[in-house]
This record gives structure tokens, sequence and C-alpha cells, in this order.
């Protein structure tokens, strides 16, 4: 019977991997078809109208823009899955060196604001539930829709003008690099991170306040109750483990838009991330970066969603047990 269960949970979890290459591969022919759509030829907009007809062909073909879109596009994914990410146009360069650092430092953005934002919010979650309907879960439920409501650029530019201009508390640009120290790289991302936090912390909240207050009318919190269980206990040790199915969908949600959806808090606070390169590049029109980077942010979201996929299948025992 064991055997039949761990059968079911590795195909179960085959399925989300396969569904997850396809939408990768979905995606990446997507993002060519959009750069192959742009207006215009390739070459003469990077070398300008003053190159000749000569140098505009010569360039093409080290681009190998002379060759099929078929052919083009199915080199471009080998290389990417070999690895081989191709150059930079903008200041020759190989795309892995410059991705490397920069995508480095976005998850080093991201995993502050998910240290910050995940017990946080599970906490507040809880709290939230166990003081139902009273005025502080009211306050809670009117704070959290307030955050959600604000777009990423009007908090961090509050957050500027609160901490940075008026108090002088941290730097206005996030600006790191390899020499800084640990605690130095901490001071310079406090304001990114914070913006990052309120953003994904309220949706995190509401999710787990929703999903324990859902497992409460289950009849075996019902017994627990009846036999005189401490609330608290009820909820902490009762109802929020089996509620994690759920919550752990959100947070691994909330954890790719961390890591996807720092661009425009990288470009409000000139930080040096991935968001930044990705932006720099579509002004410079450094399409092979452009295309990297697309590619390498549904990666990660996609790998995301199913490492959530696969825990909420190992622990919800009714995936892990599917009739």
């Amino acid at each position: 019977m064991d055997f039949l269960k761990q059968n079911s949970i590795f195909a179960l979890v085959a399925q989300r991997l396969s569904f997850g290459l396809l939408t990768l591969f979905i995606i990446s022919l997507l993002i060519f078809i959009g750069v192959e759509a742009l207006p215009g030829d390739f070459a003469e907009a990077i070398l300008g109208q003053s190159a000749t007809a000569e140098t505009v062909e010569a360039f093409r073909q080290e681009l190998n823009l002379d060759q099929p879109p078929v052919q083009r596009y199915f080199s471009w994914l080998g290389g990417f899955v070999q690895g081989d990410l191709g150059t930079s146009l903008a200041n020759g360069r190989p795309i892995a060196d410059l991705l490397g650092w920069r995508f480095k430092n976005t998850i080093f953005l991201a995993s502050i604001a998910a240290l910050i934002a995940v017990p946080l919010a599970v906490i507040m979650g809880i709290a939230a539930a166990l003081y139902r309907n009273t005025f502080f879960d009211k306050v809670l439920s009117m704070t959290s829709l307030s955050m959600i409501s604000f777009p990423e650029f009007f908090m961090a530019y509050i957050l500027i003008a609160l901490f940075s201009v008026k108090l002088a508390w941290f730097p206005s640009i996030a600006n790191i690099n390899e020499q800084m120290s640990f605690a130095a790289k901490l001071n310079a991302v406090v304001l990114p991170a914070l913006t990052l936090t309120l953003v994904v912390m309220a949706h995190m909240m509401r999710q787990t306040r929703a999903a324990i207050i859902n497992i409460l009318s289950s009849p075996f919190i019902e017994m627990a109750n009846l036999k005189g269980l401490n609330r608290l206990r009820v909820v902490v040790l009762h109802a929020f483990p089996n509620a994690l199915s759920p919550v752990i969908n959100v947070i691994a949600l909330n954890l790719a838009y961390l890591v996807v959806g720092v661009v425009i808090v990288e470009v409000v606070f000139v930080y040096p991330g991935l968001g930044q390169l990705l932006v720099d590049s579509v002004s410079k029109r450094d399409i092979p970066v452009v295309q990297a980077s697309g590619l390498i942010f549904a990666a990660t979201y996609i790998l995301l969603n199913l490492i959530a996929d696969i825990l909420s299948i190992i622990s919800n025992p009714r995936l892990r047990n599917p009739r």
C-alpha cells in the first residue's frame, strides 16, 4: 500500500514537472516571437543610419540574422540549456557573466524581504483568525487591503520621502557591490526590502487567515472546542497544520513574485539586480540580454510554483491519496 502511495506522489510530481517544462518551452517561444516582431531592422538599429550596407550585412551574419527564424530559435534555446547565453551587444561581455552577479543581487533582495514578510504574515494571519471579527481583526483587514491597493512605486516613494529624505535613516539609492560587508549591504537594501515586504505580506496574511477560518468550521475542531482546549492551542496546533496546503501555495506564489516582480522596485532604488539590467538592456536594445533575462525570470517563477505544488502534495493527505 505504501509503495502505491509513493508511486502516486511520484506520478503527480512528474506530471507537475512535465507541465513546468512545457510552460517554459512555450514562454521561450513567446519571448523569441516577441523579439522577432519588433519593428525595423535590428542590425541597422544597433549600427545606426551611418553604417554602410556591407557593415550591416556583416553584422547580420555575426548575429546569425541571415538564418531562418526556426533555426535561430533552436540554436538560442539549445545554447541556453547548455549554459551558453550568448554575448551582450552593449559591451561584448558574455551574458552569463553579466547575469550571474545581477541575479545573485536579486535573490539577495528577495530573500531579505521573504525573511521579514513570511513570518510576519503567518503570525498576523494566525492572530487575525484567533481574534476573528474583533477590532484587531478589522484593523488588520483594512490595513492589508490598503497595502494590496498601493502599487510598488508608490510605496517606494513614500518610504524614500519618510526614511531617507525626512529622517535620513537609510539611503535612497540601494547601490551595493561585492566589496561591501554584509551589514553594509543590509543597510543599503532596507528600503527596497521593506517595500517588497509591505506589498506581499498583506496577501499572505489574508490567505493564512482565510485558510485557518475555513478549517475552524471542521468537525474535529468542534470536538477540540467541546473538550475545553485553549483556543490558541486549537488554532495553532490543530487548525494551522491542516491549513498548510493553501498557505504554502500563497507563500510560494508571493516568493515567486518577490523574485520576478522586483523590476519596478530595482528601478526606483537603482538597485543593481536582474530587473534593472533588463530595463537597461531594453533601452540599449541589447536583445540577447533581454531574451536571457526574460527566460531566467520565467524559469525562476515556474520553479517556485513547482516547489509549491510539491509541498502542497506532501502537506495535504487528500492530494497524496487522490481517489
